[in-house]
């Protein structure tokens, strides 16, 4: 018989995590979680994207000595880039970690780079899942930006998650809408990322990564014309997410 992947020691730790912050704020999430014991050691991942400076400040008060794990795929928009450095100087993050696929490995599944045009998943697998992976090993948890309204695969989460029975996963932001992220980057004056202007409301890498059209959905613009919503490095059920939860096996 397969294992209960919602039960067993994480998931019970997850389950007493979200019982007991149930009623918590995102700042209260961030404060005391990680210094909870349930929790365990933690590191945010963060994209350097769209929204992720509001997380990255909140990190940057709360605990500026969080490991932030950033994932440079070598696809990354320069800006994307750009914005990495800006971010890292002007929140003073004390432990920015940029974590890469060995590039044996890249050559060998990726030869001429143009994996990404026929297989985005084993492109990203490669490229983010596999590195990331490696990079998360030693920590108990890890902090990411998603959020419930971002799309229907989200509207349930909470603030900690339980991936198989290996390791938590904490989302302060899980209830934010985008008027609250907004509100917040301007009452804290925080520099936005220079392809939002340019029509980039969510931020991938360079080759999959197109401008939304007014009245789109904000991430559109991710995998266009595809059935793919999540780059791989998230799980449903203790799996890593490759296609839209309707149709994951």
């Amino acid at each position: 018989m397969p294992r209960d992947l919602h039960s067993g020691p994480v998931a019970d730790r997850v389950a007493a995590l979200n019982a007991r912050y149930r009623h918590h704020s995102a700042t209260a999430v961030l404060e005391h979680a990680l210094k909870d014991d349930d929790l365990g050691q933690v590191a945010l991942v963060s994209s350097f994207g769209a929204e992720s400076v509001v997380l990255l400040h909140l990190v940057s008060v709360i605990a500026p000595e969080t490991p932030v794990l950033f994932v440079d795929t070598r696809m990354l928009f320069q800006e994307t880039l750009d914005y990495q450095r800006e971010l890292a100087e002007k929140l003073h993050l004390c432990d920015i970690r940029t974590i890469r696929a060995a590039q044996p490995r890249v050559a060998f599944e990726d030869p001429d780079g143009t994996l990404h045009q026929f297989n985005t998943d084993a492109c990203c697998a490669v490229r983010k899942v596999e590195p990331l992976e490696r990079a998360l090993a030693p920590f108990d948890g890890w902090i990411t930006g998603r959020k419930r309204f971002q799309n229907t695969d989200r509207e349930a989460l909470q603030f900690f998650e339980n991936e198989g029975d290996f390791r938590i996963k904490v989302n302060p932001l899980a209830h934010w809408g985008r008027e609250d992220l907004e509100e917040y980057m301007v009452e804290n004056r925080l520099p936005r990322h220079p392809l939002v202007a340019k029509g980039y409301p969510s931020i991938g890498c360079a080759p999959c990564t197109s401008p939304v059209k007014p009245g789109e959905d904000p991430r559109a613009g991710r995998w266009r014309g595809q059935q793919k919503t999540e780059c791989g490095i998230h799980f449903i059920d203790g799996k890593a997410v490759r296609q839209p939860k309707e149709s994951a096996a």
